[in-house]
């Protein structure tokens, strides 16, 4: 039992485990108010993160506005305007020069977007397989010597891969395409070997447990789990090719590099950014979309942005 004291304020008795019981409701109110500080600051910092942004979108707009205007009255963007039937042309071709091509007619002339997708089409055909071919337990030990034969596309020179399936193809869109193939195969390859090995063991022994074939674990376990990073390769791959496809005109290929080195031949400034636009926004627009098909296509359970 506790040992009673006298309280100097008043002549009835009271105990000390009335003080800790004080001291208890002190705590509660100290925890409670702190609780509400977190809340009111977590709230001023979404208000003043949702005002940064509301700036920063201001910001934008006026520097866009003011490099627009700047643009305009130097006859920058007169002097594109005036170019935007050879833009269009150089980008989209014609439907019978991709026909005639892809029937055997070598001597046709891609422009920039059937480049693209003639040289990623088969470069995602190729290397796709290549790279589940790697990821066998068989092929381990052969897998990263023949990464690096595949790395001769990264680590020459684009031009000089040019410049090389030009003195064995000639001059035209074939070598331009197969030179923008052997650039674009790494990142499809490699990624598709890193996401089909990084599948966990524990699905496939389960899939095997079930009693599924191997062909049944490849289809239905290891290439799901696998998309999103064969999907990311891909990405890679693409925005490599939009980029690279300008230098096929060195060779005599199509595409949006006649108006860029054209324009910096004859020190035309409207002429180079003519051609140097529009590839930048159709890389943007490349991997926008491809971006798009890797959160749709993909399973929810195996897609982390979903």
């Amino acid at each position: 039992m506790a040992r009673p004291y006298k309280d100097g304020n008043s002549n009835t008795d009271s105990f000390r485990d009335t003080d800790y019981q004080g001291g208890g409701r002190q705590q509660h109110l100290l925890r409670s108010g702190i609780d509400r500080l977190a809340g009111a600051m977590r709230l001023a910092d979404a208000i003043g993160s949702g005002r940064m942004r509301q700036v920063a979108s201001i910001a934008y707009a006026v520097l866009l506005f003011t490099l627009g205007a700047v643009a305009w009255s130097s006859g920058v963007l007169a002097s594109i305007w005036d170019l935007r039937d050879d833009i269009v042309y150089l980008m989209f071709g014609e439907l019978d020069q991709i026909t005639d091509f892809l029937t055997g007619d070598f001597s046709a002339t891609l422009q920039h977007i059937p480049l693209v997708l003639v040289s990623g089409i088969l470069a995602i055909l190729v290397g796709v397989p290549i790279g589940v071919v790697l990821s066998r337990p068989r092929m381990t030990r052969y897998a990263e010597g023949l990464m690096q034969v595949l790395n001769v596309g990264t680590t020459v020179p684009t031009l000089a891969i040019l410049a090389l399936s030009m003195s064995v193809l000639g001059i035209g869109s074939l070598p331009a395409v197969f030179g923008l193939f052997v650039a674009t195969l790494l990142p499809i390859v490699r990624n598709t070997y890193a996401g089909c090995s990084s599948v966990p063991a524990h699905l496939i022994e389960s899939a095997t447990g079930m009693g599924m074939t191997p062909r049944q674990i490849l289809m239905q376990v290891e290439i799901p789990n696998a998309l999103f990073v064969m999907f990311a390769g891909i990405r890679t791959a693409m925005a490599i090719n939009v980029g690279t496809v300008p230098l096929a005109f060195l060779i005599g290929g199509g595409g949006l590099g006649e108006l860029i080195f054209q324009g910096i031949a004859l020190n035309d400034f409207g002429m180079m950014l003519a051609g140097a636009i529009p590839v930048a926004l159709l890389a943007v627009f490349v991997d926008f979309l491809l971006s798009q098909a890797q959160l749709w296509l993909i399973p929810r359970g195996v897609n982390p942005l979903r």
